[in-house]
């Protein structure tokens, strides 16, 4: 099949605006169907994907989303490169609602999902030291810096099972370990795309601080409501992020992630 998108992009709905002209296609997969339909359009030359994580009208919580079928679906039109902003928690103080963080990493905590597209009979063993693409997060860092936006080279991720928030007792622990921000979906979407072979980016915008911020009584607890607020407030400036990643993506990928099976198999 011709491929139908390079670049693969999960996101709420506010990202529909990205598509003029667009088109709506569903994909069946091995896996079920994915999240909804996928928006196909173009970006400059590059053709794009669009695909709802949770659901048109975000009916997927964070441990129902088909994570298989969407990340197959957007291999199964020639996707090669994911672009996956979300909205995170922050544990550190000098992360501040409002701000992007580029992830390097990610600790998992999150439990019961379909995490692997190979359950036998040939063991696979995808390597993950270092989860997301090297060559993307330059790309975005240079994207972000053009654009004279607060983001955060590195950082890692700490994945939660949801849908309920940490206790505070959860968040200061976690805070303690070094970790720095917290999220319910970046586990297991980035590891299968490295089983897909595909490139992974994590944008984290920062909504909250989680269960609060240690010392200061008058930052309080997450709530729903807030990360909905602030996702929204900072919308205008994601989208013209993730325009520019795509626009300044290089059609060659010079990154590790296209040959992540190479050496991740045994046979007898």
């Amino acid at each position: 099949m011709k491929p139908k998108a390079e670049i693969g992009v999960f996101g709420g709905s506010g990202f529909y605006s990205f598509f003029k002209g667009a088109k709506s296609v569903q994909v069946k997969t091995p896996y079920g169907m994915p999240s909804g339909s996928i928006t196909l359009s173009e970006i400059g030359e590059r053709k794009v994907a669009f695909l709802p994580r949770h659901g048109v009208h975000h009916q997927y919580p964070p441990h129902r989303v088909p994570y298989r079928a969407n990340v197959f679906a957007f291999k199964r039109l020639g996707v090669s490169r994911i672009v996956a902003p979300n909205a995170v928690g922050s544990l550190r103080a000098e992360i501040g609602p409002g701000d992007l963080v580029f992830c390097d990493q990610f600790v998992n905590f999150a439990t019961g999902r379909a995490a692997t597209f190979y359950d036998g009979p040939v063991t696979t063993h995808v390597g993950m030291a270092q989860p997301y693409c090297p060559q993307m997060r330059r790309v975005a860092i240079e994207a972000a810096e053009k654009l004279g936006l607060r983001f955060h080279r590195t950082g890692t991720v700490v994945v939660i099972e949801g849908p309920r928030f940490s206790t505070t007792a959860e968040s200061r622990f976690f805070s303690r370990q070094g970790w720095d921000v917290i999220n319910m979906t970046q586990y297991p979407e980035v590891v299968l795309a490295r089983e897909q072979e595909l490139c992974y980016l994590n944008i984290s915008l920062a909504t909250d601080y989680d269960a609060g911020l240690e010392g200061d009584p008058k930052v309080k607890p997450v709530s729903h409501a807030e990360v909905v607020r602030v996702f929204e407030k900072n919308m205008g400036s994601l989208r013209k992020l993730i325009l520019e990643i795509v626009k300044a993506m290089p059609e060659e990928r010079t990154c590790d992630c296209g040959s992540a099976l190479s050496h991740a198999r045994l046979s007898a």
